[in-house]
């Protein structure tokens, strides 16, 4: 696992200019979501938390890496098969696998993403984002999902993608921790009136249904450390997110029913738990 002391400190040509304090000592969920797919950047409080969560949902790592595994194919698809060069990811995390611009660009390399975030852990680790191809370009902002208008107006946005032209705007694992009270389809419909017609959005969210003793103690623990979370149902993903847009087949599924890319034996509902779903803007 990381060494904490490295922490205080600015990486070497990262973002961060000045030292960052990550609060090692306070759970975070970008650190706990690093923890499950089995990444070192994450400490004491953030493992013992997703550990006691685990227990009364054991099959969270699983969840996990399907979502994980839903990114990848669906940005494949974008770039493949709807013709998309822009993204703009929001909720970025920390760097992992297959981060967008990885995975964009292995397609065609001329393609642009910009990240978004406002996690202190996250910023720590931006330049890892920022390996563009030559062909293409990358950009991370530090900005709050909660004002959108940080993001939408941030000039670095901008300056690296068209809003001419289609754009993906992806908000993978993020809603979830958007509650009601923080009124996120009005967040949602805001980004969307900035993009383009021909533009997609691609989503998941954690749900309850499948387990719902599990995932209601799942819940809780992230509650107890802080952390605010807020399942929902098919349907109430579905209208939120996806509400006025032309859903890509095989529309609002589990991650792991997502245009899976083999024939084997896949995770069972309770495992999963989790939905996803891309949709094209008119």
């Amino acid at each position: 696992m990381s060494d904490e002391r490295d922490w205080m400190k600015p990486k070497a040509g990262s973002a961060a200019s000045v030292p960052i304090d990550l609060r090692t000592d306070v759970p975070h969920s970008a650190r706990m979501y690093d923890y499950f797919l089995g990444g070192k950047d994450n400490f004491k409080a953030d493992r013992e938390t997703a550990d006691k969560a685990a227990k009364s949902y054991p099959p969270a790592r699983i969840a996990i890496r399907e979502n994980r595994a839903f990114l990848g194919r669906g940005v494949r698809y974008l770039v493949r098969e709807a013709g998309i060069r822009q993204f703009l990811d929001i909720g970025t995390g920390l760097p992992s696998t297959n981060n967008v611009h990885e995975v964009a660009q292995s397609v065609d390399p001329t393609c642009r993403v910009v990240y978004v975030d406002n996690d202190p852990i996250v910023l720590a680790h931006a330049q890892a984002l920022l390996t563009s191809t030559p062909e293409g370009r990358t950009a991370y902002l530090d900005a709050d999902l909660l004002d959108v208008q940080s993001i939408l107006g941030n000039p670095v946005l901008r300056d690296v993608l068209d809003f001419d032209q289609p754009i993906a705007l992806g908000l993978v694992a993020i809603l979830h921790f958007i509650t009601d009270e923080d009124h996120p389809r009005q967040i949602i419909r805001t980004l969307l009136d900035a993009l383009p017609s021909g533009s997609y959005f691609m989503a998941s969210h954690a749900t309850a249904e499948h387990d719902p003793v599990g995932s209601r103690g799942f819940q809780q623990t992230y509650r107890n450390a802080g952390v605010p979370i807020q399942t929902r149902d098919a349907v109430e993903f579905t209208e939120l997110a996806f509400a006025g847009l032309e859903l890509v087949e095989p529309g609002v599924t589990l991650t792991s029913e997502w245009r899976p890319d083999h024939d084997g034996p896949r995770p069972a509902p309770e495992e999963v738990n989790w939905y996803s779903g891309i949709a094209r803007k008119p």
